[in-house]
């Protein structure tokens, strides 16, 4: 899931709030990949500078004005929650600074898979199992983890995925609400970034249509099936009589990035058409939209007695 808290409001003599961004989460989730995400954004990205560094650094940035991105883990030799997390106050209590506490996580399991594929010990478990290192880390990042203002669950993102999800929330340009639209097959897991999520297995389902099966919800005649059940039509337009009004209200809120995921049974037909079409409209009033589709080249599955496609 992701969690976002609103940004600070700029402070009362109108000068404006310098942004700094501490990231911190669980080895393996990402850490690396979200500081050069920053970096390519406009910030000046730091990796895992000794705590008692970091505030002098903030200092001596301040000249600069660029925003300012600094990673901390459990491999900092300084390392301690505690300590951390009194910075954090500070920081927080800073009426010059626009700051951001960012966690990434993961669950147990996908990071166990993510260090034996790349055949790395944890770096705090070097000489035992890799679950150790795990549990070890969790227990030390959970008071951040708590304390963080935006927390991204990275278990099923790509680092495609990463990235965009970050650059919505922390590009430095934040005059327009910018709407991700994502396709998602449920059987695969719900995207834990998304902040909501339309379910659309209730429309007919393409797939038992032989000559549409093998196609997607970006093929026309995909879309016309679609749009020939009955209930498209009042569905789609409830979905954007809801969405039309709330939208403004999520950028008053102070949210610059908001994630809409569409879900079906495979991922590759209704939830990808009912997606373009959304995010077709968002764009239609003004709002900056990305789209994707997770799982739309996932292929159905083959029952090996019989040969018959599941879904």
């Amino acid at each position: 899931m992701s969690d976002e808290s609103p940004p600070p409001h700029p402070p009362s003599d109108g000068a404006p709030r310098r942004r700094v961004v501490l990231i911190s989460g669980m080895s393996g989730a990402g850490l690396s990949s979200a500081l050069k995400t920053l970096e390519d954004l406009g910030h000046e990205a730091v990796d895992n500078l000794r705590l008692s560094m970091i505030p002098s650094l903030i200092r001596e940035s301040a000249a600069a004005g660029k925003p300012l991105a600094v990673s901390l883990d459990s491999r900092n030799a300084e390392f301690s929650a505690e300590a951390f997390l009194a910075q954090v106050a500070e920081y927080q209590a800073d009426p010059s600074l626009d700051f951001r506490l960012l966690f990434l996580d993961c669950d147990d399991e996908a990071l166990q898979r993510r260090f034996n594929e790349t055949r790395r010990r944890h770096p705090l478990a070097v000489d035992r199992p890799v679950t150790d290192g795990i549990a070890i880390e969790r227990g030390l990042m959970r008071p951040i983890r708590e304390a963080a203002g935006h927390v991204v669950d990275t278990a099923l993102l790509s680092i495609p995925d990463l990235r965009r999800l970050l650059a919505g929330h922390y590009r430095t340009d934040i005059s327009a609400l910018t709407v991700s639209v994502s396709s998602f097959a449920y059987k695969y897991g719900v995207p834990r970034e998304a902040d909501l999520i339309f379910d659309v297995r209730f429309l007919r389902n393409p797939h038992w249509n032989a000559r549409l099966r093998p196609l997607t919800g970006l093929d026309l005649a995909v879309g016309d099936a679609i749009r020939a059940d009955p209930e498209f039509g009042s569905f789609f337009n409830s979905l954007l009589g809801f969405l039309f009004p709330l939208l403004p209200r999520y950028r008053e809120e102070g949210k610059s990035y908001l994630t809409l995921a569409i879900g079906c049974t495979g991922g590759r037909h209704r939830s990808v058409f009912v997606a373009e079409q959304l995010a077709t409209m968002l764009a239609a009033q003004g709002y900056v939209v990305t789209i994707s589709h997770r799982d739309i080249d996932r292929l159905p599955r083959l029952d090996a007695p019989t040969g018959e496609q599941k879904t």
